[in-house]
């Protein structure tokens, strides 16, 4: 409707002041410029069910990951490698993450501890707290009471016995066995598994008492380096071949199982398995920290572990499961080891399994003797957590992973508790937060700064100090990359 008053008052106001133009001319800026007239916006985070691990450094928002909750929608396998330089916090966020999952009642966690101070590995003080003794395998020990892994435990299925003692000969050899030592190791394990086979039945069928006190007894390796020293002529007829010729194929097979009985390793592997390792335990420590990080032993103890848990968690009891392996590169780095973890990575659903990996640079496996078997593996970890590192090593771990740019020129300086977080390819920058119930148990550095501790209070404040600062820090590369990626232009 025409409005009277209100034409009369336009026109005595332009009389007055002349004809108002009230239209803005547009402004041409880049976008980067034009970004600060805006609030600032936070990415979307990975739900509110699961762990909570921290903080998102640009927003502030609580930060929640848990494979199991985002595995198929978000996540396309469980599995998680964790990289950086020492001191940096990997230990701590492994030992909160465990500690936080095993709140849920359907989770078991297997950690393999190859560190250690004080003369225990240095996940003792969380086990000790849960009431968990340690499965500490030591090799001076092994001989006077000390823990024992037997490879033809008869918990493990004979298939997978065969594929261990094969993964053991592989390993300790450099190489692959060809088919005629595998011949041999396949017949005299036959002979082996056969002879206790028989005796369990005849035993059983003379009389309870007898069955009983047969129970537990298991055959050992020196059955197995028996049986390739004098193998059963009946093993050689039906392959139609002379005996001399099985013996020859078998002996230096026989040489390196010798090496575990009688040798530099006897104790940890020539015997039935110790009593008392509980498999069903919530958490299951094997302390490794007594064995030399570059002797033999150390895949070998891998391979066995690997096997023989696999073949334990084959069960339908719907628990979730995580493994986690300090000093990861020792798996990866063996060929036959890490095809032996790649094939459980791959049965990870079936059995509800969660690998996690802790190493301290890429380059420790992708350059390694396992260059192809360390690709497959990287490949099935969906998630990468990336703590500081050299700029030159950042540049490789980003080139090798996928990063975006900003992610890799942002992790050098990165401070202690902050890593970039990458789950299938949502990348974040988190701060791990650590309570102070949670703080002694994951104090892993006592050697270094014993003496020269500071009070709770003096510490405490230093700490907060050390973090408000390390936020700032982060706060301002976020600045810094938005003022420089963000370069197109734009009209407001």
């Amino acid at each position: 409707m025409f409005d009277p008053l209100g034409a009369l008052t336009e026109a005595f106001t332009s009389f007055l002041f002349g004809k108002v133009e009230t239209t803005r001319l547009p402004v041409r800026t880049s976008t980067g410029q034009a970004q600060a007239v805006y609030l600032p916006t936070a990415a979307p985070g990975l739900g509110d069910s699961g762990v909570i691990i921290g903080r998102e450094v640009y927003s502030g928002k609580g930060y929640i990951y848990d494979p199991f909750q985002l595995y198929g929608q978000q996540l396309p396998a469980p599995h998680w490698l964790v990289l950086g330089e020492s001191g940096n916090g990997k230990s701590a966020l492994e030992k909160t993450y465990v500690l936080r999952q095993l709140r849920f009642r359907d989770r078991q966690v297997v950690v393999l501890d190859a560190q250690g101070e004080d003369g225990v590995g240095e996940w003792n003080l969380i086990a000790q707290q849960l009431g968990i003794t340690p499965i500490r395998l030591d090799p001076a020990a092994a001989l006077n009471g000390g823990i024992r892994l037997n490879p033809l435990d008869p918990s493990i299925t004979t298939t997978g016995q065969l594929a261990l003692l094969r993964t053991i000969i592989e390993v300790a050899m450099g190489h692959g066995l060809d088919e005629r030592a595998g011949f041999a190791l396949k017949v005299a394990h036959a002979a082996v598994t056969g002879q206790y086979a028989r005796r369990d039945a005849e035993e059983a069928a003379d009389g309870a008492e007898r069955a009983a006190g047969a129970r537990g007894r298991q055959p050992v390796l020196s059955d197995i380096v028996e049986q390739l020293r004098h193998p059963e002529p009946a093993s050689a007829e039906a392959m139609n071949v002379d005996i001399d010729d099985v013996r020859a194929w078998g002996l230096d097979v026989a040489l390196v199982l010798d090496r575990l009985v009688d040798g530099d390793l006897r104790g940890m592997f020539d015997g039935p398995t110790s009593a008392g390792i509980d498999l069903d335990a919530p958490l299951i420590v094997f302390d490794l920290s007594h064995i030399d990080r570059n002797s033999i032993a150390m895949p070998i103890l891998m391979a066995i572990v690997g096997v023989w848990l696999e073949h334990t968690w084959i069960r339908p009891d719907r628990k979730k499961r995580i493994f986690l392996v300090e000093e990861a590169w020792h798996i990866i780095n063996s060929p036959f080891v890490a095809q032996l973890f790649q094939r459980l990575l791959k049965f990870g659903r079936r059995l509800g399994l969660s690998f996690v990996a802790v190493v301290h640079h890429l380059s420790d496996v992708v350059d390694g003797a396992a260059a192809r078997e360390a690709a497959a593996i990287l490949k099935m970890a969906s998630t990468r957590t990336i703590y500081a590192q050299k700029a030159d090593e950042a540049r490789a771990t980003g080139q090798v992973l996928g990063l975006p740019r900003w992610a890799v020129e942002i992790i050098p300086t990165l401070t202690p508790g902050i890593a970039v977080w990458d789950v299938n390819g949502n990348v974040q920058v988190v701060k791990h937060l650590i309570t102070e119930a949670e703080r002694p148990l994951v104090y892993t550095d006592r050697a270094m700064t014993e003496s020269s501790a500071l009070p709770t209070d003096e510490a405490r404040a230093l700490a907060l100090a050390a973090d408000a600062e390390a936020e700032a820090r982060a706060e301002a590369i976020a600045l810094e990359r938005q003022l420089r990626d963000e370069s197109s232009e734009t009209v407001a």
